[in-house]
């Protein structure tokens, strides 16, 4: 029996691979949602989503790691949670290279002077709507 953490539906591994936003839901301090577009990359199971390292967003997961992902179309929705665990460093060279193909863009390169890059890893805990097996 296969794992329901990783489709293997070809439609969904495409678009996945092919859509360019989904959307970040973390939890600020106060306990409000906090959602937010992000670009990201899906490998095996697991979204990684670059973030800058004092971000809402990167302080939201430090503090409380659980997230959901949605791509953008609602007609055909595709809701994914997990934990996520940051990475501040030594970036997987693989997930790295995937944002290069996906957005010609360095994945680890700061926006400014004095800035840093943080890895948000995401495994999947399970789907919500994808057309997978729950």
């Amino acid at each position: 029996m296969s794992d329901p953490r990783h489709p293997t539906d070809p439609a969904l591994l495409e678009r996945l691979a092919r859509e360019k936003n989904a959307w970040l839901c973390c939890v600020r301090s106060d306990s409000t949602p906090h959602v937010t577009p992000v670009w990201f990359v899906f490998l095996r199971g697991t979204w990684w989503i670059g973030v800058d390292g004092d971000s809402v967003k990167a302080r939201n997961v430090e503090r409380a790691p659980a997230v959901s992902l949605a791509l953008e179309n609602g007609r055909s929705p595709v809701v994914a949670e997990g934990e996520a665990r940051p990475h501040r460093d030594r970036f997987p060279q693989e997930v790295v290279a995937a944002f290069a193909a996906k957005y010609a863009w360095d994945v680890t390169a700061p926006r400014g002077p004095g800035r840093t890059r943080v890895l948000l890893e995401v495994p999947v805990r399970r789907w919500l709507l994808a057309g997978v097996a729950q």
